[in-house]
């Protein structure tokens, strides 16, 4: 039986399959995704996240975000319209950029589920290790890139697969809901398709320069 990516919607093969575990890697796009039979249900997930003990006053946690919050302070200015996307119930980027008075506000579809955020644009977007928890990444990054102004960039932080990684051995898969992982022809096929005129990959930093036109 045949399995569609969720991103590109082009046939993928069995990658990695030990136990209950089972990957799958597109052929198109080389983004790899948990079989959907073993996507966590919504409350797993939350249960999940809320282990997480983050704590926006932590110099450790802020240190973490730190890539994407550099780089905001690098292209902007305060009075730009920011979006924390995915903020997670402790939106640290939320907080360590009203500290210096940046206009940012923190959506996530579980914890801050403010529907009249989706419909605004803003000059950027953070999403600090997000992508990874989409299930539907087609419909995640459309809208991602229809909440950008023109000209807008997207800043993710997540852990990119290459060849040289030993995904048996892969802390990062571990995470029962990080159902799909990216590869740097996978950044680039998001790139093309979703017009953005640049993207840059630095590390687990992911920067995209949104076209001044689509």
């Amino acid at each position: 039986m045949s399995v569609i990516c969720p991103l590109c919607q082009h046939q993928a093969s069995v990658f990695y399959h030990f136990k209950q575990r089972l990957y799958h890697q597109c052929q198109f796009c080389y983004g790899i995704f948990m079989d959907p039979a073993l996507w966590p249900d919504r409350e797993s997930e939350q249960q999940r996240y809320l282990e997480h003990l983050n704590d926006v006053e932590d110099k450790r946690f802020q240190q973490f975000v730190s890539p994407i919050t550099q780089r905001v302070q690098q292209f902007f200015k305060p009075q730009h319209q920011g979006l924390d996307f995915g903020a997670g119930h402790a939106p640290v980027i939320t907080h360590v950029l009203h500290q210096l008075g940046f206009t940012i506000s923190a959506y996530d579809p579980l914890f801050f589920n403010d529907a009249v955020l989706l419909k605004q644009q803003y000059d950027y977007i953070c999403s600090c290790e997000v992508i990874e928890h989409f299930h539907q990444p087609a419909d995640s990054f459309a809208v991602l890139r229809d909440r950008l102004k023109s000209g807008g960039r997207l800043f993710c932080m997540t852990e990119i697969y290459h060849e040289g990684i030993d995904f048996h051995r892969w802390n990062y898969k571990n995470d029962p809901t990080h159902v799909f992982i990216y590869h740097r022809n996978t950044i680039s096929y998001i790139a093309d398709k979703y017009g953005f005129k640049q993207v840059e990959i630095d590390g687990r930093l992911i920067h995209f320069q949104a076209n001044s036109s689509i």
